[in-house]
C-alpha cells in the first residue's frame, strides 16, 4: 500500500490525509503553519467540518496520520506526495501561484535525496498550463531529476464541498487524473482504487492541461447557474404573485437543467467560486479571450448580498439606528469558514446605513471577529440574536435558524421584520401572523 504525503493542511488538504488515513494508508501531512501541525498530531483538526474530528483522531492514534513541518521528511517516507496549497486571488483577479510553486521546491529538494521513483500530484486548483510549466520545471530544478524518468506527474482536481467534504471524499461524483504518462496515472489511479476499493467511482484520465481546465470549468457552470437564478429571483420580485422557488421547480424538472444549483438566495461565496471565476476570467483575457458570461456571473454575484438591504430598507426606511439581527457568518452551512462569505458584505452595507448589527452563527462567530471585532454584537443563540431587533435578516442557512418560529419573530423582535435570504421559509408559514416576511425572489 502507498504511503503519501500531503503539502498543505487547509480545508481540503486536511480532510484528504484524514479520509486516506482512515483506510489504513499511512499520510504525513506537510505545513508551515506549527498551530496546524500541532493540532493534528493532538488529534484535533484545525478548523470545523462535519465528520472530520473523529477520522483525525482516531488515524493519529493509530499511527496512520502524523504532521510536521518537515518537508524532507515527508518526502522521503512516502511514494506519493500531493500538493493541496491555496490559490488566493491576486489584484487582478489571477491566482497566486507562490504556495504551489514553494511546495514544489520543497518535493523537489526531497526527491534530490532520494533514490527510489516518486509520484508528485497536484490537487491545487491551478490554471492550465501551471503543473507542467511551473510545477515540473521548480521540481526538476530542485532536485536536478527528470518527470517521466526519475518521479511521474500528475494534475487530480478535487470536487469535495465543504460541510459535505468527508462524504465527498469517500464518494466522489469522479475522479479525474491528468497524467503526464501512463506510468504516473497508473500510479494514482491503484492509490484510488486501494482507497474506494469495491465503490470505484468513475475515472476520466487525461491530459494535464485538460484537468486542469476541467476543475475551472466544473466550478465557473455551477457558479453561472447560481447567478442565473439569482437574475430571475430578482425579476421574480418585481412581479406580484411570482415566486422564483416555484419556477426553478418548474425549469429543474427538466432533465437537461435539473434542479440542482437553482436555489435562488444572497449569492455564492467561499474559497472556490469567486476565486476560480476571477482567475477564469483573468486567464482567459490573457489569451486575448473577452469572457463577456463569465464577468456578468461575478457580476451578479457581488450586487446579489444588497438586495438583502434593499428589502430591509423597504420594510424599515432609513436603518441608521435600527438593530438588525444577521442570522448566519458562514459562507455556507456546516462550516466554520467565512471566507468570500455573503455575510461580511451584508453587515458591511448595514454599517454603511449606520444600523446596529448583532450576529449569530452555530460555529463561525469567531472567525468572524478576527475580522470585525468590535463592529457589531455576537449572539451566543438564534432567539438572542434577534431579541428586540427590528429586523431579522437570514443570510446562512443552518437548519438551526429554521426552528425559530413565527410566533418567535413576533414575541421577541421590536418589529418582525424578517428578510429570508436564503429562502429557509415558506411564505405560507407567515400568513396570518404579525410578521413582516420578505424574501429573495418573491414578488409582493
Amino acid at each position: 500500500m502507498y504511503r503519501v504525503s500531503i503539502f498543505g493542511l487547509g480545508y481540503v488538504g486536511t480532510v484528504f490525509a484524514a479520509c486516506l488515513a482512515s483506510r489504513g494508508i499511512k499520510v504525513v501531512g506537510v505545513d508551515v503553519v506549527e498551530e496546524k501541525v500541532k493540532a493534528i498530531n493532538s488529534g484535533k483538526p484545525p478548523f470545523y467540518e462535519p465528520g472530520l474530528e473523529e477520522l483525525v483522531e482516531k488515524s493519529v492514534e493509530k499511527g496512520l496520520l502524523e504532521a510536521t513541518t518537515d518537508h524532507m521528511k515527508a518526502v522521503l517516507s512516502t511514494d506519493i506526495s500531493v500538493i493541496f496549497v491555496g490559490t488566493p486571488s491576486k489584484p487582478d483577479g489571477s491566482a497566486d501561484l507562490r504556495y504551489v510553486e514553494s511546495a514544489a521546491k520543497m518535493i523537489g529538494e526531497g526527491l534530490k535525496e532520494k533514490k527510489d521513483w516518486h509520484l508528485v500530484v497536484v490537487r491545487s486548483t491551478v490554471p492550465p498550463g501551471t503543473t507542467e510549466g511551473l510545477v515540473k520545471p521548480a521540481v526538476e530544478k530542485e532536485s536536478s531529476k527528470k518527470t517521466g524518468k526519475d518521479f511521474g506527474l500528475c494534475m487530480n482536481p478535487e470536487f469535495t464541498k465543504e460541510g459535505n467534504a468527508v462524504h465527498d471524499t469517500f464518494y466522489p461524483s469522479r475522479i479525474v487524473i491528468g497524467e503526464y504518462d501512463k506510468k504516473s496515472g497508473d500510479t494514482l489511479e491503484k492509490l484510488y482504487r486501494e482507497f474506494h476499493r469495491d465503490k470505484i467511482p468513475p475515472i476520466l484520465r487525461t491530459n494535464i492541461v485538460n484537468a486542469e481546465l476541467i476543475k475551472y470549468a466544473s466550478n465557473a457552470f455551477l457558479a453561472t447557474k447560481i447567478s442565473f437564478i439569482n437574475t430571475i429571483a430578482n425579476i421574480c420580485q418585481k412581479i406580484p404573485g411570482a415566486d422564483v422557488n416555484e419556477v426553478a421547480k418548474g425549469i429543474g424538472l427538466d432533465p437537461r437543467i435539473s434542479p440542482l444549483f437553482l436555489r435562488a438566495g444572497l449569492g455564492f461565496g467561499g474559497s472556490c467560486f469567486p476565486k476560480d471565476l476571477k482567475a477564469l476570467i483573468a486567464y482567459a483575457k490573457k489569451l486575448d479571450y473577452h469572457p463577456i458570461l463569465l464577468e456578468a456571473v461575478l457580476k451578479v454575484n457581488e450586487e446579489q448580498p444588497l438586495k438583502a438591504v434593499e428589502l430591509a430598507k423597504q420594510a424599515l426606511g432609513k436603518l441608521k439606528g435600527k438593530k438588525i439581527a444577521v442570522l448566519g457568518l458562514a459562507f455556507k452551512p456546516g462550516t466554520d469558514d467565512i471566507r468570500e462569505a455573503v455575510s461580511l458584505k451584508v453587515i458591511e452595507a448595514l454599517l454603511k446605513e449606520e444600523a446596529h448589527v448583532v450576529a449569530h452563527d452555530p460555529k463561525a462567530i469567531e472567525n468572524t471577529r478576527r475580522i470585525l471585532g468590535n463592529k457589531i454584537k455576537y449572539a451566543e443563540t438564534p432567539l438572542e440574536c434577534i431579541k428586540d431587533a427590528d429586523c431579522a435578516i437570514i443570510v446562512t442557512e443552518w437548519p438551526q435558524f429554521k426552528q425559530l418560529k413565527p410566533s418567535d419573530y413576533e414575541k421577541y423582535m421590536k418589529t418582525p421584520v424578517v428578510i429570508d435570504g436564503r429562502r429557509l421559509y415558506s411564505p405560507k408559514e407567515f400568513k396570518n401572523t404579525k410578521v413582516v416576511y420578505k424574501a429573495i425572489g418573491l414578488g409582493t
